[in-house]
């Protein structure tokens, strides 16, 4: 419009008398022809305005970090894929919707997706910004920034493209985006896949982003570190002991490990970057392997040649069946392997249920175990596969579902262990009384068994006794634990005369969010509250362990009682503040807090300790609640 002004007046000013209809005409046409220019101008900021009932624009402040796209996303599908981004802009497409019950997870689809959010920046600090796609199999994506100028920036990125086309090497795709301080900036997000459509995007700040990726990375190291151990355990277990059972389980524990490699796109940043082909097919191929695995070792482990003819047959089909599936993914379209691999899952994952069910039916007792076992390992595949369809919403239990469940098989498989051995040994029992009238080569062969049943029990007791140091609802360290690394942490510190100090922290309230949402929420939140406590006393070198119930304790090294409370307070400010999600619904969570510090010098035991920290939190909780308080006793 200023413009319009300065053109407006310069014609006037030329202007004379005699001249006045004409320089009138002249003035007109100049009016008309920016009116023309302003709207070609802005068409694409107005058209992308947001319709009456579409998301608002997502407003960035200096608080800001990390912010989360999805509640300011609308989509429009583009079906047969040939929209371009001015068709989109202009209205000549379809018009833009909301998220379908603001899910970002829309299923296997054909056709293009167009994602659109309108951005504020709040924060002239902070103007270059890092857009992540939180989902890494995405097959091409075109992403375009279009400022209030007219101005378009355009990247282009998926797994059709080469690993290093991305702005930062990371396993989800990612755009660098600036966002001028207090402009709209409209970003459009095509994406078109054969995989599943899920389009999590986020926008982070390059030291959050950064921060993001440390955790995320370490835990993934852990958990593959896991893997690894895993393997070459059960690896060394079969050279040894020639039994096949273990080597379908190493077969299959490498075959998951690929699956969930390449799922989580670690594949394409580490193993072919450079390779859409193998971006696209790895998936089907590994799903397909995993289950090749699955059926194999349950065959063995349940001895179904021997106690289920019929079930054993089924196997081996469903075995045939996934090999056949696995060869022809290297030549069937992603779109069509992809999910049909994935349905199979349902169908392998159902049917290992009814081989342990019938095993147990027949009397087989390893079988229950077993059957808990792989439940646990199975419900988590079944659940993120759930999320491919967009059958199940993307949470952290079910996007990490595969990781949970894998983690308890382990335990529990060493307990299906002790029920294999006690069986065997019932049977060896069996058979000494019976020796007399039998084979002397039947005894020594049950007692080979047996021997073979005693040398993995060892082995499983051993990662047993590993295993009981956690608690295992929250993953921190058990009560048991934490008194045995109590006493030689206040050895050291009095023998460095450095503070020690104890937190007794316990939830407020917390029956009610047991009595109104159920247990299972119950267990969320907790879990929820031991990840932030953790996560908060992770630079203090603290012990932390769940105490029992909704009560956690905490062992600060070096740490005098008003640095202790510090830290104290600093954790209910952060429970207060953030209410929990709990199976899709916030909760607000309130905390508790005693604090004690230990006298070095002091001859009292661990106990006593715990007993003066116990009876601050008793006047935390008499004395309102949601509050930090010290000893009275130093």
């Amino acid at each position: 419009m200023g413009a319009s002004r300065r053109h407006t007046g310069a014609v006037g000013s030329h202007s004379t008398p005699s001249q006045g209809t004409w320089g009138m005409g002249i003035r007109t046409q100049w009016i008309a022809m920016l009116v023309v220019l302003l709207l070609v101008v802005s068409a694409p900021l107005a058209t992308a305005i947001s319709a009456p009932g579409l998301p608002p624009p997502a407003v960035l402040d200096d608080n800001t970090a990390e912010y989360h796209l999805g509640p300011h996303v609308s989509f429009l599908h583009d079906r047969e894929g040939r929209h371009a981004l001015e068709d989109v802009m202009t209205g000549a497409a379809a018009g833009f919707a909301p998220l379908p019950g603001g899910s970002d997870a829309l299923g296997f689809q054909r056709g293009a997706f167009w994602f659109h959010a309108r951005v504020v920046n709040r924060a002239p600090g902070q103007t270059r910004w890092l857009l992540v796609q939180q989902y890494p199999l995405s097959d091409d994506i075109r992403f375009h920034a279009v400022y209030r100028d007219g101005r378009i920036v355009r990247h282009h990125g998926g797994d059709h493209q080469p690993f290093s086309a991305r702005s930062v090497r990371y396993r989800h795709p990612n755009f660098w985006v600036e966002l001028p301080a207090d402009e709209p900036v409209d970003l459009y997000v095509r994406v078109q896949s054969e995989s599943s459509m899920q389009v999590p995007l986020v926008l982070y700040t390059p030291t959050a982003f950064a921060e993001m990726t440390r955790d995320v990375q370490f835990g993934i190291g852990l958990y593959y570190g896991i893997l690894l151990a895993l393997f070459f355990y059960n690896l060394v277990l079969w050279l040894t002991t020639r039994d096949s059972s273990y080597f379908w389980y190493v077969f299959h524990l490498t075959a998951f490990g690929l699956v969930l490699f390449t799922l989580n796109g670690l594949g394409f940043e580490y193993l072919w970057p450079e390779s859409s082909w193998l971006a696209d097919k790895s998936v089907p191929l590994s799903i397909c392997l995993a289950q090749v695995g699955v059926q194999q070792f349950a065959r063995k482990f349940l001895d179904l040649n021997n106690r289920w003819r019929f079930g054993d047959r089924v196997g081996l089909g469903l075995i045939a069946f996934f090999v056949l599936l696995g060869i022809a993914s290297a030549f069937l379209p992603v779109r069509i392997s992809t999910p049909l691999a994935s349905a199979c899952v349902f169908i392998s994952v159902g049917w290992v249920a009814v081989e342990a069910i019938v095993a147990i039916r027949l009397g087989y007792a390893p079988a229950r175990i077993f059957l808990l076992a792989w439940a646990t390992f199975l419900v988590g595949t079944a659940m993120f596969a759930s999320v491919a369809f967009a059958l199940l919403p993307k949470t952290f239990v079910t996007e990490y579902g595969v990781q949970i469940g894998s983690a308890l098989e382990m335990l529990l498989l060493s307990v299906a262990l002790g029920y294999r051995y006690a069986a065997l040994r019932n049977e060896n029992e069996r058979i000494v009384r019976d020796a007399k009238r039998q084979l002397e080569y039947q005894v020594a062969e049950r007692t080979r068994e047996l021997r073979e049943a005693l040398a993995q029990l060892g082995d499983a007791n051993a990662r047993l006794r590993e295993s009981n140091q956690r608690d295992a609802l929250t993953g921190l360290h058990n009560r048991r634990h934490f008194h045995e690394q109590l006493v030689p942490m206040l050895d050291q510190a009095r023998a460095n005369r450095q503070p020690l100090s104890l937190l007794m922290i316990d939830l407020d309230h917390f029956k009610e969010i047991n009595d109104r949402y159920g247990h299972l929420a119950g267990d969320a939140c907790l879990r929820w509250v031991a990840h932030a406590i953790g996560d908060e006393l992770r630079s203090h070198r603290a012990l932390l362990a769940r105490f029992g119930g909704e009560e956690f304790v905490a062992a600060l090294p070096g740490h005098d009682l008003d640095q202790a409370r510090i830290a104290a307070e600093k954790i209910r400010t952060r429970l207060e503040s953030n209410p929990c999600e709990t199976l899709g619904r916030p909760t607000r969570v309130t905390t508790s807090i005693g604090v004690h510090e230990i006298n070095p010098a002091a001859s009292g035991g661990i106990d006593s300790a715990i007993e003066y920290a116990d009876r601050a939190l008793y006047l935390a909780k008499s004395s309102g609640r949601n509050r930090v308080q010290t000893s009275a006793v130093s």
